[in-house]
């Protein structure tokens, strides 16, 4: 049994990772172990988010682990933001290293060294570079998926030769790959718009973001796509000769999301049964169970419904292990949030027939034997939007508008608030920080994001977070 939601949202949040089998506590306090259950889901999320990055024309690269820590002292604001969560390496093999080395906690200094050294003219530009990597912040508090000292991403990187190009590519990578993913495949809806200036990357001139509501109501900043204006471009020499032969400094951006996503796929979707994945996300989107089987025939027909579905191009796999109760595979693959779960047995076959359990809403339904490979598509396409569904009216539903400070930190128990950031200011800040609430982002008046920040007429949307 899990701890409900309702009871203890944060206990119901372990239950689901330790029962689900999606992660361990690794060796090192604030280290993850990511169970293969996991793994795979999160395999899927960098196909997803790996083709919308090379359809906006990066290309992956790999950058080294190890950061001289001087590269991080020559951009002051990005060493500041950075210093408390550093891990620095003093010895290596026994002896003492004349300069210390940060495990990277992101790699914006030692991509802008190299990228300094690619680039001599406007026809190396733009410069759009991505990598998968692991990443260290040493992290007070950690949470599994959401606060780890140690966590997978993606960093994207790129050099532009106007402000205005890397202006508009930022905000591409927001649009095209981040929120694309996240309501096409993670079906959770989320908010974009601009952080305040306190809440901006270290280093960066404006930072856009993704938010979205958990089931609990709180906040949780799925990805984030960074203006570094030419901040970076001037610690490290990144410039070029244009088409006249003048030597100009680069814009540059920097932009990710992270294992991060496993924690919002868990809270967005999950219920008292465990996780729910959308099927676009699943690995498993469909599993066969045979119920029981005395001669081994039930189990060679549902081989065959196995290889039916995924001629269909539906992911599927068989679960065949009779010597485990029925009802125990089956509370296991609810718990684990598969789309689709069907069920065969003797009296079933007889039948010509199948029993189907949606994972988004109870009950079962028949199906004919010979409709499944046909069925089972439709019914993963209607989860899928069943799923986005439920998070958007429960977002809405926990959304709210206030005039005041006092009336938005009241509010911001329960969900969202949108309040004028005009209404708000730094004294406001400080107020709901009182309260421990944060402004997400600024959008405008009809939801989007911003063209700037100084607009009059930009609404705050307020909120706990993770």
């Amino acid at each position: 049994m899990l701890t409900p939601q309702s009871e203890d949202f944060p206990r119901w949040y372990q239950d689901v990772l330790n029962k689900a089998e999606l992660a361990d506590n690794g060796p090192v306090r604030g280290t993850m172990v990511i169970r293969p259950y996991a793994y795979a889901l999160w395999e899927r999320m960098v196909d997803e988010v790996d083709g919308r990055i090379k359809a906006a024309g990066a290309e992956n690269a790999y950058f080294p682990l190890f950061i001289p820590e001087s590269y991080l002292q020559r951009e002051a604001e990005h060493v500041e933001g950075f210093s408390p969560e550093l891990a620095v390496v003093t010895v290596g093999g026994g002896r003492e290293l004349e300069e210390p080395v940060v495990v990277r906690p992101t790699s914006e200094t030692v991509i802008g060294e190299f990228m300094a050294k690619w680039v001599q003219s406007y026809r190396d530009l733009p410069l759009l570079l991505n990598q998968w990597a692991n990443v260290v912040r040493w992290e007070l508090r950690p949470r599994t998926f959401l606060r780890t000292s140690e966590f997978l991403w993606q960093e994207g990187h790129t050099a532009h030769a106007t402000e205005d190009d890397a202006r508009a590519y930022a905000r591409r990578i927001l649009a095209e790959v981040y929120r694309d993913f996240m309501v096409e495949v993670l079906a959770i809806p989320v908010i974009t718009g601009v952080k305040i200036p306190q809440e901006r990357f270290a280093g960066a001139t404006n930072t856009l973001t993704c938010e979205a509501m958990m089931r609990d109501g709180k906040a949780l900043q799925m990805g984030t796509s960074h203006e570094l204006g030419q901040n970076f471009a001037r610690a490290f020499q990144i410039d070029y000769l244009d088409e006249t032969g003048t030597q100009q400094l680069c814009w540059t951006t920097s932009w990710g999301v992270s294992t991060r996503m496993m924690g919002g796929l868990i809270m967005a979707h999950g219920d008292d049964a465990g996780l729910r994945v959308p099927p676009r996300l699943a690995a498993t989107q469909a599993v066969v169970l045979v119920v029981r089987d005395e001669d081994g025939a039930v189990t060679a027909a549902a081989r065959g419904l196995v290889d039916r579905l995924v001629a269909a191009g539906v992911r599927a796999r068989l679960d065949d292990r009779i010597s485990t109760p029925f009802g125990r595979r089956a509370t296991d693959w609810e718990l684990k949030g598969v789309p689709v779960r069907i069920e065969v047995g003797p009296r079933d076959l007889a039948e010509g027939q199948v029993v189907v359990v949606r994972r988004d809403r109870p009950g079962k339904e028949p199906i004919p034997v010979e409709r499944l490979a046909q069925e089972v598509p439709v019914l993963l396409s209607s989860i899928q939007q069943s799923l986005h569904d439920e998070a958007l009216a429960r977002r809405d539903d926990r959304t709210v508008d206030a005039t005041t400070v006092e009336e938005a930190a009241s509010a911001a128990a329960d969900g969202f608030v949108r309040i004028p950031w005009a209404a708000v200011g730094d004294a406001g800040v400080e107020r709901l920080a009182a309260d421990a609430v944060t402004v997400r982002c600024l959008i405008t008046a009809d939801g989007d994001v911003p063209e700037s920040v100084d607009d009059p007429d930009l609404v705050a949307v307020v909120a706990r977070s993770y």
